[in-house]
């Protein structure tokens, strides 16, 4: 496939946060539905996230990754049950890819204080470093990008002709995971291996955090791949294959990959993804045949992944 020189559209959120003047929030409505039908992606300044957030939490994103490997095996996400915690590189592997994505990540996710009956919402784990070198920027961030989440979600429903009170309908504890993602460089890896294969995301919302000058992110559009260089303070913000059937297609879940163009250095990235209420479906649609769940759409994508337990599985509904 041949690459696209083209860049994705940028849009000012000032505008909808801090509007100005009359207009101001509709016409970034109208920009964001435009491009989310054309694209299902685009970049966003004018987000409201201060610069200092976004360089403390890639600071704290270098600090946990340089940790020693077995320090970091001992907060193996697979041994929580939330399945939030360190997940080492070459243990993604989408369905029909020949090797695992390069990529190590680590989940966070709302902070709730105990573990509830289907496992998916629980307390995070927080690596052994002092509180101002990770677990507080972590979390001011995550909190900032849940807002922003919130935000595009408010823009999105708009766009699509609904108020933003049906977010009350699916948002009331939504599942908003957050993935701090270190890339090797590209030297490191095998022949043919992406730092993340290509794949389209499985929910709502993603609001994608990259390092400023480590390019790397293309997106599938009209049958070339699209560069989506990494730019200070400039988010990228897309749409999910569950966002795409909730607006009837209006808007797109385009597929995206992840080669590390940084020459002989690590990339980092951070993507929070803003989807719904476990058992919430379509709120766009109440008749929608499709009925399948938040939870049972995310056990379905990610069961292999994941290794969900069984008891988790029946409690959102998904097939065992």
């Amino acid at each position: 496939m041949s690459i696209d020189r083209a860049t994705l559209p940028v849009i000012d959120l000032s505008g909808y946060i801090n509007p100005q003047s009359p207009g101001d929030k509709e016409r970034v409505i109208a920009e964001v539905r435009d491009v989310c039908g054309k694209y299902g992606f685009f970049q966003a300044k004018g987000h409201g996230i201060p610069l200092n957030l976004q360089r403390g939490l890639l600071n704290s994103i270098d600090a946990l990754f340089d940790l020693p490997e077995e320090e970091k095996l001992k907060l193996s996400f697979l041994d929580n049950i939330s399945r939030r915690g360190y997940e080492k590189s070459g243990m993604s592997l989408r369905e029909g890819d020949p090797l695992p994505d390069s990529k190590e990540s680590y989940y966070v996710g709302r902070e709730d204080p105990t573990t509830d009956h289907t496992g998916l919402c629980g307390p995070n784990v927080w690596p052994p470093l002092p509180n101002e070198q990770f677990r507080g920027p972590v979390w001011e961030y995550y909190q900032a990008t849940y807002k922003l989440g919130q935000i595009i979600w408010e823009i999105i429903l708009q766009g699509l002709g609904h108020p933003i009170s049906v977010m009350e309908t699916f948002a009331k504890q939504p599942m908003v995971p957050m993935k701090m993602i270190r890339y090797p460089p590209q030297s490191t890896t095998l022949p043919g291996q992406f730092g993340v294969g290509a794949h389209s995301d499985f929910g709502g919302v993603t609001v994608l955090l990259q390092q400023p000058g480590k390019h790397g992110l293309e997106v599938y559009h009209n049958d070339k791949w699209l560069p989506v260089q990494a730019l200070e303070d400039i988010y990228v913000i897309n749409c999910g294959d569950m966002l795409m059937r909730w607006s009837g297609g209006q808007y797109k879940s385009a597929k995206h990959r992840v080669i590390n163009k940084a020459d002989g250095e690590c990339r980092l990235s951070c993507a929070t993804f803003f989807h719904g209420d476990l058992f919430a479906t379509n709120p766009l649609n109440p008749f929608d045949p499709n009925q399948d769940t938040v939870g049972q759409l995310l056990v379905k994508r990610f069961r292999n992944q994941f290794s969900y337990l069984p008891q988790t599985i029946a409690a959102v509904g998904a097939p065992a």
